[in-house]
C-alpha cells in the first residue's frame, strides 16, 4: 500500500513489530500482536486476546481512543465490501451486552478480506 492509498482510507497492513514498543504500556503481559491495519490515522489491532480498535482524534492525533473488544465477547460480525459506486467497505462487530454494533469505515477494498480474515480467526478460535 502506498502513501495515496492510505490517504484514500485504504486499509494498509501495518508490521506488528513496529508497534510492539507503542502499544507495550496497553498490552496484557502475555499478549502479542498478531496482525495490524492502518486506516488514516486510525488502526485495527488483532492480538492474540482482542480486537483493539485505536482511533486518532483531532488535528495532532493526540487524543486517542483505545476500544478493546475482547474476542470472547464478540457475538457477530460483517463485512461490507465496496461496490462500483458505493466506495466505502464497512465492518460491524457486536459485541454482547450492547444492543448496536460497533462499525468502522473502510474506504476501497484493499485489505477488507484480510481484516475478516484476521477477524473470523481470532473469533472462531475462542469458541
Amino acid at each position: 500500500m502506498g502513501l495515496l492509498s492510505g490517504l484514500l482510507g485504504n486499509a494498509s497492513t501495518i508490521d506488528p513489530a513496529q508497534l510492539a514498543d507503542e502499544l507495550e504500556p496497553i498490552l496484557a503481559a502475555e499478549e502479542s500482536i498478531e496482525v495490524a491495519f492502518k486506516v488514516i490515522r486510525d488502526q485495527f489491532i488483532f492480538t492474540n486476546a482482542r480486537l483493539l480498535l485505536i482511533d486518532k482524534q483531532g488535528l495532532t492525533g493526540k487524543k486517542v481512543e483505545y476500544l478493546s473488544i475482547p474476542y470472547k465477547a464478540i457475538t457477530r460480525f460483517s463485512v461490507e465490501t465496496a461496490g462500483h459506486f458505493d466506495l466505502d467497505a464497512e465492518l460491524k462487530v457486536w459485541v454482547s451486552g450492547a444492543s448496536e454494533p460497533v462499525s468502522k469505515t473502510l474506504r476501497g477494498a484493499d485489505n477488507v478480506t484480510e481484516i475478516q480474515k484476521a477477524l473470523a480467526t481470532a473469533v472462531l478460535a475462542v469458541q
